[in-house]
């Protein structure tokens, strides 16, 4: 037991003993003078018992016990975990000082753009501001590094008088470095939560943007020449605002959903694509139709809508197919519209994964699906492109990483 913690318990036992002490002698002289005839729970053969109390002076030993939280607490923190206290009530192990907490594709996908550093000790500033936000304000940060070359010759705008294209050059030659800090995690740009935190930001003043911190602030140095960072109730992030991952696919936000024709077409199909929870697939066969559907008909309620003969092959191929693969173990969809049928494997949140070495790869399973479906290995080294064939029905050349398409809202 540490030191302190043995003298305020030596405090409180001396302190017990002293009242109890008290108590017994006093009890004793009431039993002298006392004329009440003697109950045995009290007396026997003439000598004065007291009854058992409990440890007196409650509120003196409680107030001890806050004083040692008060003037210890590095040793409470450091034995809670197997200690006598909770461990919910301290704090999370610490953080380790090396880490970056680089952004990822699954991060998101709405985020606050805290602030950016820019040029020598970017990344030193960006980490103490990004571990100061997850250590003492519990934010979820991250850093995103990007990089700028200024040290090439574009091509400029219109010819020369040989005819040869312009070389342009930039003011400043050189490499510059930005890191960004974003915090939290939303899903979309009007969350309430997202907007409450972005008003937290603007109002923060962290210790790694006060003072001499944070010199690769962009603009910081503007913004002290003219007394910006004076300005009362405005902090060194006022300029926050919300916005989107910057590793998502630039079709993230604006993929298109299908109509209700397309819908309903596929409104009966067992393991139909709409139906897959991920963001990807893996699209394994494709099969074309011929023809489409006569809307005319459909819409007058004819009773002979003729379908092509090719779209109605493709569709019938794609669900045996569809049906052979879940058998063998994988996990199928079929996708049917007016032009064609498709059989996508696999259901997936995001296209790249970090490796290793840091850098972002292709997911492991969908890697295994492109490599277990795709071509013979065996006979395209020997030069000769030869699709699988499953069920007697041929795969494509190449499977390839699809969007799943989405359901109109409301369906």
């Amino acid at each position: 037991m540490p030191l302190i913690l043995q003298f305020f318990s030596g405090v409180t036992t001396a302190l017990a003993t002293r009242g109890r002490d008290r108590y017994c002698a006093s009890g004793a002289d009431r039993g002298k003078s006392d004329p009440r005839p003697a109950d045995s729970n009290s007396f026997r053969e003439g000598a004065v018992r007291v009854k058992p109390v409990s440890t007196p002076l409650p509120p003196l030993r409680l107030l001890l016990v806050c004083l040692c939280l008060i003037l210890w607490p590095g040793h409470l923190q450091a034995q809670s975990p197997s200690g006598w206290l909770p461990a919910s009530w301290f704090s999370s192990a610490d953080i380790d000082e090396k880490a970056m907490f680089p952004l990822a594709e699954r991060d998101g996908p709405w985020l606050v753009l805290a602030t950016t550093f820019r040029g020598e000790g970017a990344r030193e500033d960006a980490k103490r501001l990004v571990q100061e936000l997850r250590g003492i304000h519990k934010l979820k940060a991250y850093t995103h590094e990007k990089s700028f070359d200024y040290t090439g010759t574009p091509q400029g705008l219109g010819l020369n008088r040989d005819g040869s294209p312009k070389k342009m050059r930039y003011a400043n030659s050189e490499q510059v470095v930005e890191v960004a800090v974003l915090v939290g995690d939303f899903a979309s740009f009007d969350d309430a939560r997202g907007q409450k935190l972005l008003s937290k930001v603007k109002n923060l003043h962290p210790e790694a943007l006060s003072g001499g911190s944070g010199k690769s602030q962009s603009f910081s140095d503007f913004r002290r020449m003219v007394g910006l960072d004076r300005n009362a109730g405005k902090g060194p992030m006022h300029l926050a605002f919300v916005i989107p991952n910057p590793l998502l696919p630039e079709d993230f936000f604006t993929r298109q959903s299908v109509d209700t024709f397309v819908v309903e077409m596929n409104a009966d199909v067992t393991h139909s694509l709409l139906d897959c929870p991920g963001r990807f697939s893996v699209r394994v066969a494709t099969f074309t139709g011929a023809g489409t559907f006569d809307q005319k008909a459909i819409e007058a309620g004819e009773e002979a809508v003729k379908l092509e003969s090719r779209l109605v092959d493709a569709a019938e191929k794609a669900h045996r197919l569809t049906e052979s693969l879940r058998r063998a173990g994988w996990q199928a969809w079929e996708f049917h519209d007016r032009e064609s049928s498709v059989v996508c494997v696999g259901s997936f949140q995001t296209l790249a994964v970090p490796q290793v070495d840091g850098k972002a790869g292709l997911d492991p399973e969908m890697a295994r699906i492109v490599r277990e479906l795709g071509p013979d290995p065996q006979k395209l080294a020997a030069g000769v492109v030869m699709p699988r064939t499953i069920d007697g029905i041929m795969l494509d050349v190449q499977p390839k990483p699809i969007d799943v398409p989405r359901v109109p809202k409301g369906w």
